[in-house]
């Protein structure tokens, strides 16, 4: 899978390392995002645009950590030949620095650490994955994320010791 990064008005850092590694550790648990043919859309931006993104796209006029749109269907996810035809538009994900930073000192965690779990997160709801539409998908869902961040040694993001 390949990263297209775009940063906007996020504090200095190596944030597209980071995505990078998100993306690899995602790869690993979740092998259908493995496909050298998709190709994934990742914004750093501010919490006023995702809220812009969040009323157009959403109608919920509030922002939010992470949004994902997704342009494939799970389906057709797992069924894309990685060998033979175009690159094939995964989805989008924005990333809203206020509201990341603002979770990240409640949580008593990294910025880097959050923000790579809202990217893992996001990259699995691209993927198919969702956490809303029964207990047993969230806690699907939750165990990828716990696992992948682990492969990267962040510790478990819903664990009460994690902090």
């Amino acid at each position: 899978m390949e990263l297209e990064i775009d940063i906007e008005e996020w504090p200095a850092g190596d944030w597209e390392a980071l995505a990078d590694r998100v993306a690899e550790a995602a790869q690993q648990v979740a092998p259908e995002l493995a496909n050298p043919r998709l190709v994934t859309s990742l914004l750093f931006t501010s919490d006023a645009h995702v809220h812009e993104l969040n009323r157009e796209w959403r109608q919920r006029d509030k922002p939010t950590n992470v949004l994902s749109f997704p342009m494939l269907e799970r389906g057709d996810l797992v069924h894309l030949d990685p060998d033979e035809g175009p690159p094939e538009m995964l989805g989008d994900i924005a990333l809203a620095h206020e509201t990341c930073a603002r979770e990240a000192e409640a949580k008593g965690v990294a910025l880097e650490h959050h923000a790579a779990h809202l990217i893992l997160h996001g990259l699995l709801h691209l993927a198919g994955h969702d956490h809303e539409i029964s207990d047993e998908d969230a806690e699907k869902m939750e165990a990828l994320e716990v696992n992948a961040l682990a492969l990267m040694g962040i510790a478990n993001p819903y664990s009460e010791t994690s902090s």
